[in-house]
């Protein structure tokens, strides 16, 4: 028995069964990072003045992996196009390049992570007396990198301390904290580059709480871990599926070509909502 509307457009909506199965889809996807997205703005305006970390993600770098999705977008189109001229080679060539790219975005979403792993921030006790930019400031916390006998830990917590007997660590302090304005900090940054920053030491016995930039650090890293994870996943299953349709898949080209151009279709619309996705999550998390 043949399964009607998988290839021609049902007559009520004009659409065959994979694409309004999908529009549907992607509908409850749009309520749920609706739903993410309106609590990250609700808690970002509840929060108070200077406690909500900002500049501290790399923009350089999620600037880049914006670019990199956005051209995954337009060789799913082009490759869309190939098949409907009957160029199958092109649409290989093409979707390998997407897939190229989705792999490139997550392994670098990937560093991305790993990078945060390795910056924590300390509280103190008491201010002490740093300098931050082309100021000395009085602050009582440090966003830096630790070094502990020679080596970077990942995941130290105040109580780490106690637990493995370090009585001061070697902390090296970012050229800014994330009081300053957006301006000021990229001006530290701009000054700071390329000179080498000192370590101070710390003792534990002065930490009041350490963590590293992980999602237990603060809302603001709970929330930006909890959306790029859930939208990383979502890259990660759309490659899957292109990819299947890509290989093992393309067998349906030789049987029925029309609905193979209807999932090739359906997959590049599930593609350019992840796309979309990012292009909101980039200047929500990085910009504002």
């Amino acid at each position: 028995m043949e399964i009607p509307y998988t290839s021609q457009s049902r007559e009520d909506t004009g659409l065959y069964n994979a694409k309004l199965g999908i529009w549907l889809f992607l509908a409850s996807e749009v309520m749920l990072f609706g739903a993410l997205f309106s609590t990250y703005i609700m808690l970002r305006v509840g929060a108070l003045p200077g406690y909500w970390p900002h500049g501290l993600l790399n923009i350089p770098i999620g600037t880049f992996n914006t670019a990199v999705l956005i051209t995954s977008s337009v060789t799913v189109v082009l490759s869309w196009n190939a098949l409907k001229l009957g160029d199958f080679a092109k649409y290989r060539k093409l979707q390998a390049i997407t897939l190229l790219c989705a792999l490139g975005f997550l392994g670098i979403k990937s560093y991305e992570y790993r990078e945060k792993f390795g910056h924590y921030e300390v509280w103190l006790k008491a201010p002490i007396t740093v300098k931050h930019g082309d100021k000395e400031v009085q602050t009582d916390r440090l966003l830096g990198h630790i070094e502990h006998n020679g080596a970077h830990p990942f995941f130290w917590k105040t109580q780490t301390l106690a637990e493995k007997k370090v009585e001061a660590f070697k902390f090296e302090p970012d050229p800014f904290h994330y009081m300053m304005s957006a301006k000021e900090i990229a001006h530290a940054r701009k000054e700071s580059a390329g000179h080498e920053h000192k370590a101070i030491e710390i003792k534990s016995a002065d930490v009041v709480r350490l963590s590293a930039f992980v999602p237990g650090h603060s809302t603001y890293f709970a929330v930006y871990f909890t959306l790029t994870a859930l939208h990383a996943l979502h890259v990660f299953g759309g490659a899957l599926v292109i990819f299947y349709i890509w290989g093992p898949g393309a067998k349906m080209w030789q049987t029925d070509r029309e609905r193979y151009i209807n999932r090739v279709e359906v997959s590049g619309l599930f593609w350019h909502f992840v796309d979309l996705v990012w292009i909101f999550l980039f200047p929500v998390l990085y910009l504002l």
